[in-house]
Order: structure tokens, then C-alpha cells, then sequence
């Protein structure tokens, strides 16, 4: 049975059509043709849940939480710290270590800062990885220069892989912190994140995973993972834009000085000193985004509701049926073909630039993205000008994967 006919057969055991119903957006038409959405590493669409939460807060609840003592921001706090508790329980943590942030390039620039402050001396070293986001690069440099720090990287094969030996060589005494991506957003490939722990705490070095890429795919436990900071977007979670989720360790937090001075933040404040609350309040200053910390917890709700075990099947499943598809296309290649993938898909194509295939799909109603993916890096490491990337989700089908191909040939035949 080939691999096409075998997926098939395998996406019986999720009801996409009933999937599809919760999410109105796909059903939007795009010049003329049903939407096929293959941009989901870049966000995710959502579902009614979400929608109406949203709408039911405005309605219902909205009011500034924290020391509030009427009955609409009881409970608006309540409900934010409900989710706070959602969230920690999704990932097996104490809700003391989950803090709400913008985003994750916010949660990697709070520790950036707040960690660096505390803990990063001059002739010391961090360690990133060459398949980094920028917002997983850009904030260790900023510490290296504000610091006098060193920034050293992980090498990565042509397939799209770390060099876990060339890792081992960089651990030394000055190494002060490794982050890397859990999860590729250009690659899709899904890095050996428990060794990378395992060989940094061997030295006693803390480790953050940069988990937006991951979190939307499969179940992460951070205990297990006994990883140090773990953050991640809630947009790409099927939930708002706008917030995001800095996991830390409790030994961390409570060695860390504050990333922003202001309301929340504190325990008393005088003119001539200030105290600062325990975390994760210390780490939350002013009026955080309620609405989109609250109706977070609804995106997760709705997601482990359908399973992550069922959803990672469907999606790598669709990843095989469409990488099959897409090897079928002369002059394309596939970028980044690690064993252990995500449901994300980067290519070129010999003589076409990425931008003008996207804008002949999108004019085909398919969406995808193009270009560098903000891993800048990365793409000059393959010495390409972008990439066009296909990235699925569990709402997506074979039947768009199917429209996609059919697409791409007439984009490609259009352009040649």
C-alpha cells in the first residue's frame, strides 16, 4: 500500500469535515476559490470556541484584574487565573511559573534580560543554534553586547539537523544558558531536545526551548523535559493574538530581577524604594492582555478535547502525503529533511523565486508563505534567496493538499 492510499485510510480516525465546521474562516473564498490555508506556522486560525469567548468576555467580564473589589473584576481575575492554571496543568507545571507575556519573542527577551541581569558576566557564553527564529538569536546578541558575552552556535547538516557532537564541544564552564527551537518554523524538524537538556545540565547549564513551533503539534511536558524556560505564542495555539507564555523553572524566577517596572509588578512602593512582588506577578507589569490570557485557556481546552495524539497523526500524515506529491515535481526541492519532522514544508523550485510562486497560488486561493521565514541565517546557509513553506494543520485535508499540487504545477508552468 503506498503511502498515499495509506493516509487515507488513516485520517478515519478524525472527523476533519466536523473540524472544519468550528473554524469560519475556511470557509472564505479567495479570488473566487475556497481558501486552502497552508500558513499555519506562521498562525493558526480559530475555532468558534475561541471566537465566541472572546465576544463573552467583552460582554460579561471585562474589568481590570488584581485588587479589584467589585463583582466584574473578581471575576475577571478569577477567570485570568483559572487560565494561568489551564495552561500550567497543559504543560504538567506549577502555575507560580507560568507567566503571561506578549508573545514568545517577549518571553525569550524577558529572560534574555531578566536571566542575563542576573546570572551573565563578561567572557561568558550562550548557545543558540544556526536554524534559530531571529527572536531566538537577536536577544542573545543584545545580551552578548551588553555584556561582553560570547555567542556561539550549533551547526546544523544539510538535511536540516543539529550536530549534537559539535554541541558537546561548545559546553564549557562559561556556557551561562543554551537556547534553541524545540521545533524548526522553516525545517519543521523537531530537534533532540532531552539530550540537548540532558548534556547541558551535566554541566549545570540552564536550557530555554523556544516552543511555538511545537506546542500546536504535540503534547509537551516540561517536567519531564526538566527544561529551564520553555515559551510559547498563543496565536499559533488557535487562540489570540498578543499572548504568549513564558514557562521558568521556580529556582529561576525567584533569582531573576524584574523585566519592566510599573503596576502588578510590585509589593510596596515608596519614593525612595521599591519592593517587588514573587513571580510570576514580579514579571507582569501594567494591565496585562486579559481578554487573550483568559480565552487562551478555551484554545487549549479545544485542542486536548480532539486529542494531540490524534491530531500529530492526522498532521504527519498529511506531511507524507504531500511531501510524496511534491517529490513528483521537477527542478523542486524540498528544504530541510530531518527523520523527525513537524507537518511544515519548505521547497524552491530551480529558476522561480519563492515570492512569485506564492502570488500565483494565492491568485489560486491556496495561501502559503515565502521568503526567509525570519531565519535569515538559516536560508544563506542553503545559500537560497527564501523558501516557498506549506505548513498544515489538523483542520487541513488531502483533498487541499490535492488543490495545492494542482496549483503549483500551473504557478510553475506559468512562470517557466
Amino acid at each position: 500500500m503506498d503511502i498515499a492510499v495509506k493516509s487515507k485510510e488513516l485520517n478515519k480516525e478524525l472527523d476533519v469535515e466536523a473540524i472544519r465546521k468550528d473554524f469560519p474562516i475556511l470557509h472564505t473564498k479567495v479570488h473566487g476559490q475556497p481558501i486552502v490555508y497552508f500558513d499555519n506556522a506562521a498562525t493558526s486560525q480559530k475555532p468558534l470556541v475561541v471566537l465566541d469567548a472572546i465576544q463573552e468576555y467583552y460582554k460579561e467580564t471585562n474589568s481590570n484584574v488584581h485588587r479589584g473589589i467589585h463583582y466584574l473584576s473578581n471575576k475577571a481575575t478569577n477567570e485570568f487565573e483559572a487560565s494561568r492554571k489551564t495552561i500550567a496543568a497543559h504543560l504538567n507545571a506549577s502555575h507560580e511559573e507560568i507567566i503571561f507575556t506578549r508573545g514568545t519573542t517577549e518571553a525569550i527577551n524577558l529572560v534574555a534580560f531578566s536571566y542575563g541581569e542576573a546570572f551573565v558576566k563578561s567572557g561568558d557564553e550562550i548557545i543558540i543554534s544556526h536554524m534559530e527564529h531571529h527572536s531566538n538569536i537577536v536577544p542573545w546578541q543584545m545580551l552578548c553586547e551588553r555584556k561582553n558575552a560570547t555567542l556561539k552556535v550549533i551547526p546544523i547538516t544539510h538535511e536540516g539537523e543539529l550536530k549534537i557532537e559539535e554541541y558537546k564541544k561548545l559546553l564549557s564552564a562559561k556556557t551561562k544558558l543554551v537556547a534553541v527551537n524545540h521545533v524548526s518554523n522553516t525545517l519543521g524538524t523537531i530537534n533532540p531536545v532531552r539530550e540537548i537538556i540532558e548534556l547541558a545540565h551535566a554541566k549545570n547549564i540552564p536550557v530555554l526551548l523556544d516552543g511555538a513551533q511545537a506546542v500546536p503539534h504535540m503534547k509537551v511536558d516540561v517536567k519531564k523535559l526538566d527544561v529551564d524556560f520553555y515559551c510559547f505564542s498563543g496565536h499559533k495555539l488557535f487562540g489570540p493574538t498578543g499572548i504568549g507564555v513564558l514557562y521558568g523553572k521556580s529556582k529561576w524566577l525567584n533569582q531573576m530581577p524584574p523585566y519592566q517596572g510599573g503596576g502588578e509588578m510590585i509589593k510596596q512602593v515608596t519614593l525612595e524604594k521599591t519592593t517587588y512582588n514573587d513571580a510570576p506577578l514580579r514579571f507582569e507589569a501594567g494591565t496585562p492582555n486579559i481578554e487573550a490570557s483568559i480565552v487562551l485557556a478555551n484554545a487549549i481546552d479545544y485542542v486536548n478535547e480532539i486529542g494531540l495524539d490524534k491530531i500529530a497523526k492526522h498532521e504527519n500524515d498529511l506531511l507524507l502525503y504531500a511531501t510524496e506529491k511534491l517529490e513528483k515535481i521537477q527542478g523542486l526541492k524540498i528544504i530541510g529533511t530531518a527523520k523527525h519532522k513537524t507537518s511544515v514544508i519548505s521547497f524552491v523550485i530551480d529558476g522561480l523565486h519563492p515570492s512569485d510562486i506564492g502570488i500565483l497560488l494565492d491568485k489560486q486561493g491556496v495561501a502559503v508563505r515565502t521568503g526567509h521565514h525570519c531565519t535569515q541565517p538559516l536560508i544563506d546557509f542553503y545559500k537560497i534567496p527564501g523558501t516557498v513553506r506549506a505548513s498544515f494543520a489538523f483542520y487541513n485535508t488531502f483533498e487541499e493538499i490535492d488543490i495545492f499540487v494542482r496549483a503549483l504545477n500551473k504557478a510553475i508552468s506559468m512562470l517557466k
